[in-house]
């Protein structure tokens, strides 16, 4: 039987954890390194690291964290943060990511997924696409860590970077991001339905609970979150966890 993965993303700033509300008011939660071992005891589907100020430093995630991340991970893992080169590509999958996640820049460059899904196959090459609702209630795309919207539509974003072969999306509410109610489910919903390969849901989760309403509704490839797996209990004490197989298997 089929089953969805179910994915913690973690964001790097400075190479510690932290967490959002919204794109914003991060807390740091932890060294990166600790949780990898934590979550490949816990066996997690995958692991998703994103350097949250990467693009705003001009430049692209560490490396050299990303290697020291692939040498303790057992589970594949993604990375993004700043990507603008085949050649940065280049170096994080021989440092040991899977894939990479590529946001800001496809919507600067579109071009640019073709180009590194060309050079690096469709299965390497995930795009995540953020969205939120402007001062005036309109749906939009949103770069350079949610602080630049964009007048292109997300489905029409969607669907094209399917056409330039990208071989997943990762979609991200901003306006659910770290609020744990619940993943905003029309709006992906609608972007998903209008593109043929794999989508992966980001933003709002704070239980499997979530993840089990969801999808009822829709099946998505992948179920993401950040908080869910951060923090424990209603104070939010940071607390890295994971399902277990027969809590996975009774989401679906």
């Amino acid at each position: 039987m089929y089953r969805p993965r179910i994915i913690p993303v973690l964001l790097l700033k400075n190479n510690g954890l932290v967490k959002s509300l919204q794109f914003r008011d991060y807390t740091y939660i932890g060294d990166p390194i600790n949780a990898v071992r934590i979550y490949n005891e816990l066996e997690a589907d995958e692991v998703i690291f994103l350097d949250i100020e990467a693009t705003k430093k001009g430049k692209c995630i560490d490396v050299q964290l990303v290697r020291d991340i692939g040498e303790e991970a057992n589970m594949p893992f993604g990375v993004g943060g700043g990507i603008s080169s085949l050649n940065q590509i280049e170096q994080l999958i021989h440092a040991g990511a899977e894939k990479v996640v590529i946001c800001t820049q496809a919507i600067k460059k579109p071009e640019f997924v073709r180009e590194a899904s060309d050079a690096f196959g469709s299965s390497t090459i995930s795009v995540c696409l953020d969205f939120g609702k402007t001062f005036f209630g309109k749906t939009k795309l949103f770069s350079d860590a949610g602080k630049k919207s964009h007048s292109i539509n997300p489905i029409d974003f969607a669907k094209q970077m399917e056409d330039y072969g990208a071989g997943e999306l990762i979609i991200q509410s901003i306006d659910f991001d770290g609020k744990m109610n619940g993943y905003n489910q029309d709006v992906s919903i609608e972007i998903a339905q209008n593109v043929t390969i794999p989508v992966t849901i980001l933003g709002g989760a704070g239980s499997l609970k979530h993840i089990h309403e969801l999808n009822e509704k829709f099946t998505f490839n992948g179920y993401a979150a950040g908080s869910m797996f951060v923090y424990q209990g209603k104070e939010r004490g940071i607390l890295i966890n994971y399902p277990t197989i027969a809590e996975k298997l009774a989401s679906f």
